[in-house]
């Protein structure tokens, strides 16, 4: 019975492979894009290195890039925007720069610098468009934190005693701009990995069920499902040396991290970003290909063999996108 199950469950997962698509879009870019953000189904933000900003407002159809002045240098692993006029982009290291523009990004305006020896910014979540947060690297097994209250024109990092403590080898990483998400209107759910991966709720410290014990493992990718009793929150990643292993690279929760569960079908290889669609349906990218799941990750089926680093879904529409190593892609239904 089991395997007959197994088997129905692995068609299953053919069928979701077949009835859906990744389309290139943009194919030629030298740089690398971490960071995406889907305003809505006509307006795409891109960033990532060489000070590269890329935006969209005919839903994919062209875009407009830019190299920040003075950050030619800087790799932007994380942006979040609000319109086709605003949007905040995250330079994580070296130092670490948070920059702002309210023209469409004519013209970038410096919000945050850290100049502390070790800083490494990882992701911004944004629950609305005041109130904002960004995460970064451990210095002193002190995870870095920073919060905005007025739509990222200014930043302030939260007093030390208030730093989640991490272990020797734990760090966060900024693969997607998506180690964070909102969990509810007051709070946010980290992840991290490494040689010990959690998650991290408030004062909360939860050990995951994923691969870790070497700087390239661990989770890379947080989604949350919001519902009214209960949320539904997914975690991705592996081991991104070895891009092909199904080995614990993915588990999910329904009750807050008291338990977890592993995919029946697991995603096919190493993911650095995750996504929750609509209703069940779920999406999650890496290094070898994108897996799409209509059953809450309980199974996955592989959709397309392009990798990419992050994929995000339209705040107020359905399109969904990708962006990865020089390429920017369109989920096609």
């Amino acid at each position: 019975m089991k395997k007959i199950i197994l088997l129905l469950l692995f068609c299953f997962s053919l069928i979701i492979s077949k009835a859906q698509t990744v389309q290139v879009i943009v194919a030629d870019k030298k740089t690398s894009l971490r960071g995406l953000s889907v305003v809505s189904d006509k307006v795409i933000w891109v960033s990532g290195s060489n000070g590269t900003v890329g935006k969209s407002i005919d839903g994919g159809d062209t875009f407009t890039w830019m190299t920040v002045k003075g950050f030619e240098k800087t790799d932007f692993r994380d942006i979040e925007a609000f319109d086709a006029k605003t949007a905040i982009i995250m330079g994580v290291d070296a130092p670490a720069y948070i920059l702002r523009t309210a023209d469409g990004g004519q013209s970038w305006e410096v919000v945050y610098e850290n100049k502390t020896k070790g800083m490494f910014l990882d992701a911004m979540e944004f629950w609305n468009e005041m109130s904002g947060i960004v995460i970064g690297d451990p210095i002193d097994n002190k995870i870095f934190i920073a919060r905005t209250f007025d739509a990222g024109k200014t930043w302030r990092a939260l007093p030390d005693q208030y730093f989640p403590t991490a272990d020797k080898g734990e760090a966060c990483f900024a693969s997607s701009g998506t180690n964070i998400a909102a969990l509810n209107l007051q709070e946010a759910v980290f992840i991290t990995g490494g040689t010990r991966s959690r998650m991290f709720i408030r004062d909360k410290k939860i050990e995951l069920p994923i691969l870790q014990g070497k700087e390239t493992t661990g989770a890379n990718s947080v989604g949350v499902k919001h519902l009214k009793k209960k949320n539904t929150i997914i975690i991705v990643g592996g081991d991104f040396t070895t891009k092909d292993s199904t080995f614990k690279n993915c588990c999910i929760t329904t009750d807050g991290g008291n338990s977890f569960t592993a995919p029946v079908i697991a995603p096919h290889g190493y993911r650095s970003c995750v996504e929750f669609l609509e209703g069940d349906t779920w999406l999650t990218c890496g290094l070898n290909g994108v897996d799409y799941s209509k059953d809450d990750g309980k199974t996955w089926g592989l959709i397309s063999k392009e990798g990419f680093n992050v994929c995000r879904k339209s705040k107020k529409g359905k399109a969904v996108f990708f962006a990865g190593n020089g390429k920017i892609g369109k989920l096609v239904q």
